[in-house]
């Protein structure tokens, strides 16, 4: 990894012994679960897929409505994850880093542990110190602190071990959250510069392999995991332009696929032989409005007026496209290198979309892995759902379209009204019933039948920006006060 960005991997001493983890076998897609315990071990699910099939869901949720229990809980953006047992999440509480296990039936603290924080990195208002969420096996929790890096603790709240990371370059705030992939914990750290994704081992938290991802900037994506009938695990990761797939054992890039905009956010999912993503980068990436600008060494004949092989600010138009250029000074020094103008010039290039693609293959799989693309009305920050052979993508601001994920046929589309103005949290589905929990805290519920009509609609009447869990006939809300477990009684 590149020294200047200063991201040094130093482990630390924990003060408990590392305990012998049990082999895991991890389902996904496709596979038969076969361990009962990981019900909603990452974000979003059984690998980020939003989807837990169970019966007796509510549709009707609110603060006093199928309640089988809420209790207050200290700030956190990061979604609940939860086996049979425990309930897990992160929170920050008067300037402390917790990591806090909760009893599934009954919301009692299990246990409580603080992370150390040796720096307060700087954050966009709209995240939160305590955003990745948890991930877990059949032993052990694994969470990631931007402020600190990565731990790992038992069931019975013992430290496992412990891995600084950092300091990050992203402006918004470090999002992606960590996940189990075989007998590794995989994460990725995607910022302005000297982006990386990493995988340690489980047990001891020693670094199994480290990967550059330098075209990456400023991303906040989860991975997720893809394993091939025939093959060997791999993890899947979209970025500044590039979906990548990597060996889960050693970290080398088998395939791609280009075309993504110039910042990622929502994690993608897959269903049969194909993955879906979508990102959107800014509004000059809509479809038809891509800018052309010059090549570097044009550009320094055209605008370089004091001749210092560089391209300042002061030096550009004020007009489209130039007056972006301001988001593409990555190493903030006002001026332009020619590693930053290319960044400009593909993130201008690039079109916001959701794409179907084609899984496998090596190398570049641009032409050929590429199945569709879907261009209007694309969502930065919700991931997309798929369930009952019918693609879900919700934008930022509530329109719900609709696909068949063979082609990309839109089966519908419509926008939630009545449910809400603005969406961070990710659509999840169970027993038939798709939730939509909006930044105000409306919970908006459709039928899996490919309509757009809303089937009921609650208001918890608090902020909300994690993404539900479902298990057993339960769903599991927290808003950025309280933590709801609701059922049908």
């Amino acid at each position: 990894m590149n020294q200047n960005s200063q991201n040094t991997i130093r482990r630390s001493a924990s003060g408990f012994a590392v305990i012998l983890l049990f082999a895991l076998f991890l389902s996904y897609p496709g596979q038969a679960q076969n361990n009962r315990d990981l019900i909603w071990p990452h974000f979003r699910g059984l690998n980020g897929s939003g989807v837990h099939e169970t019966s007796g869901l509510p549709k009707a949720v609110g603060p006093d409505t199928n309640v089988i229990w809420k209790r207050q809980v200290p700030v956190g953006y990061s979604s609940p994850v939860l086996n049979d047992k425990y309930i897990f999440l992160t929170a920050i509480e008067e300037g402390k880093l917790l990591t806090i296990c909760l009893n599934r039936q009954t919301s009692a603290t299990v246990w409580q542990a603080e992370a150390p924080r040796p720096r307060e990195e700087p954050i966009d208002n709209r995240n939160n110190p305590a955003s990745p969420t948890p991930a877990i096996d059949d032993q052990s929790v694994y969470v990631f602190f931007p402020d600190f890096g990565l731990l790992a603790y038992d069931f019975q709240g013992h430290e496992l071990w412990s891995l600084p990371l950092g300091p990050f370059h992203n402006g918004y705030g470090m999002g992606a959250s960590p996940i189990v992939a075989g007998n590794k914990v995989v994460l990725v750290c995607d910022q302005t510069y000297g982006s990386f994704i990493i995988a340690v081992d489980k047990k001891t938290g020693r670094l199994a392999w480290q990967k550059e991802r330098p075209e990456a900037k400023s991303g906040h994506s989860t991975p997720i995991v893809y394993q091939p009938v025939n093959g060997e695990l791999q993890i899947i990761i979209p970025g500044s332009f590039l979906l990548i797939s990597y060996s889960a054992n050693t970290g080398e890039r088998l395939w791609w696929v280009n075309g993504l905009p110039c910042e990622m956010k929502a994690t993608p999912v897959i269903y049969n032989d194909m993955v879906f993503t979508h990102g959107f980068g800014m509004p000059q990436n809509d479809f038809g409005n891509q800018s052309v600008i010059p090549a570097f060494d044009e550009a320094l004949t055209k605008f370089d007026a004091n001749k210092d092989g560089l391209i300042d600010k002061a030096e550009l138009p004020k007009d489209e496209p130039y007056n972006q250029v301001a988001n593409m000074d990555l190493k903030e020094g006002g001026k332009l290198d020619a590693g930053e103008w290319n960044y400009f010039k593909a993130s201008l290039a690039s079109v916001n979309s959701m794409m179907g693609i084609r899984l496998g293959g090596s190398g570049d799989r641009t032409d050929s892995g590429t199945v569709w693309r879907y261009y209007r009305r694309v969502p930065q920050l919700p991931s997309p759902l798929v369930y009952n052979n019918k693609l879900y993508m919700i934008n930022d601001i509530g329109f719900v379209t609709i696909f068949n994920p063979a082609d990309g046929t839109v089966i519908k589309e419509g926008r939630l009204t009545a449910g809400g103005s603005q969406f961070y949290s990710s659509p999840v589905a169970g027993d038939g019933k798709i939730f939509f929990v909006s930044r105000g805290g409306k919970v908006s519920v459709l039928n899996a039948d490919g309509s757009t009509d809303i089937q009921a609609i609650s208001d918890l009447k608090e902020e909300c920006y994690a993404t539900p869990a479902i298990a057993d006939g339960r769903l599991y809300i927290r808003t950025v006060g309280t933590l709801y477990c609701f059922g049908v009684k």
